[in-house]
């Protein structure tokens, strides 16, 4: 009994450690957005990842956890503390990349979205659409899964999320970002790209810094219990990285911005197949990914004029999407993978996934845009969300 109940707090204390790198990245995706965004929308930026993941945590843990797995927390505390709380533990660790969810989000719509319309989407996402398909993918809910293993060989594989969190998230914020529509002066009426660049290089390479420090526990601690942890999870997280810094350094041309995001590219793309994965096929995983982002992102800016700051889309979005599918390829055996995985099911899986994204941001974001309106009139945009939401800049000035 004393070994099994060791081995028990060993595992709350791996998951509590992922949990605890995974709410890091939260720190990571705001300073992301506060140097990307100009300087008149830096303390909006802060504000909604801070408010966004407290209006989460309350949607989660009420609601969204019990819509994906079934569990709640009535019982008493003593009940909860069973196997030194490890359901608890779990429940934060899975919480974490619930928040990511309206974290991807936020920067796609920075600097003209209404505050208190995006915490009552946040608590919808959070609370229905996210778990929803969470459950379905990882608590095999409806029998989805089996479906696929029946009829294609293999279930869904999504080790950590590249569908199921950023892929979602990519594909609701796409709805989000097309129903508010473009900054003020971001485009002309003959067809002019006005550029918005970055307001600051170091707070950004800051973000893109946490962020790929804390995938690691994102990725490695997604096995949730110490004995299934697996070096090979962190070494593909590694090669992937590195992939998307290299990819993203020579097609963006040396630019600051397209180089840190190169490595969430990478990382977003390698969280399904990160166990199944040759290192190699890992690598060229990341590559694609990094080249891809950088691509799109200035076609769906310079060409499509969809003013998606942040590139949130096609990060999260695409690279998730080639990410699950690439764990239908190079976790295949004959390409050095683990096997076990099937191309169709990704496919399937995958396709499910946008569906439920695309259908429950225009339900969602539609209806708020209706009824409430979700977007700041030009006068605040042009005064700026810090000032007009916050009251305050980010750099204030004192007599």
């Amino acid at each position: 009994m004393e070994t099994a109940s060791l081995v028990s707090a060993v595992d709350v204390l791996f998951v509590l450690s992922g949990a605890i790198m995974v709410l890091a990245m939260h720190a990571g995706f705001a300073f992301l957005e506060v140097g990307t965004v100009r300087r008149k929308n830096q303390v909006n930026a802060l504000a909604k990842i801070m408010a966004d993941f407290a209006i989460s945590a309350i949607a989660y843990f009420f609601i969204g956890y019990f819509v994906a797995y079934h569990i709640d927390f009535w019982s008493s505390a003593s009940q909860l503390t069973a196997d030194h709380g490890h359901e608890l533990v779990k429940f934060f660790f899975l919480l974490t990349f619930a928040a990511a969810i309206p974290a991807i989000i936020s920067g796609g719509i920075a600097e003209r979205a209404c505050f208190y319309p995006q915490l009552a989407a946040t608590f919808l996402l959070v609370s229905l659409v996210y778990p929803f398909y969470e459950g379905l993918i990882w608590n095999d809910n409806f029998g989805f899964q089996a479906w696929l293993t029946h009829h294609f060989g293999a279930a869904f594989h999504d080790y950590a999320g590249s569908m199921v969190v950023h892929g979602m998230g990519g594909w609701i914020a796409i709805v989000a970002v097309l129903l508010l529509g473009p900054r003020h002066g971001r485009y002309g009426k003959n067809g002019e790209v006005f550029a918005h660049p970055p307001s600051n290089i170091p707070f950004l390479a800051l973000g893109s810094w946490i962020l790929a420090v804390g995938w690691f526990g994102f990725n490695v601690m997604s096995a949730q219990n110490i004995g299934s942890i697996s070096g090979l999870v962190a070494v593909n997280s590694l090669m992937a990285m590195v992939g998307g810094i290299l990819s993203a350094l020579v097609v963006g041309r040396n630019d600051p911005g397209f180089l840190h995001n190169g490595p969430l590219a990478g990382l977003v793309a390698v969280c399904a197949g990160s166990d199944v994965m040759h290192p190699v096929g890992a690598l060229v995983t990341g590559l694609i990914a990094g080249g891809l982002f950088v691509w799109l992102f200035t076609f769906v800016q310079n060409r499509l004029k969809i003013d998606d700051v942040l590139g949130v889309w096609s990060l999260h979005g695409v690279c998730g999407l080639w990410g699950s599918l690439a764990a239908g390829i190079f976790g295949l055996k004959a390409l050095g993978g683990v096997g076990g995985v099937s191309f169709i099911s990704q496919f399937i899986g995958s396709a499910v996934a946008i569906m439920v994204a695309l259908t429950a941001g225009f339900v969602i974001y539609g209806a708020l845009k209706s009824f409430i309106g979700i977007r700041l009139t030009e006068e605040q945009e042009y005064e700026g969300a810090d000032l007009t939401i916050h009251r305050i800049s980010a750099t204030p000035k004192y007599d």
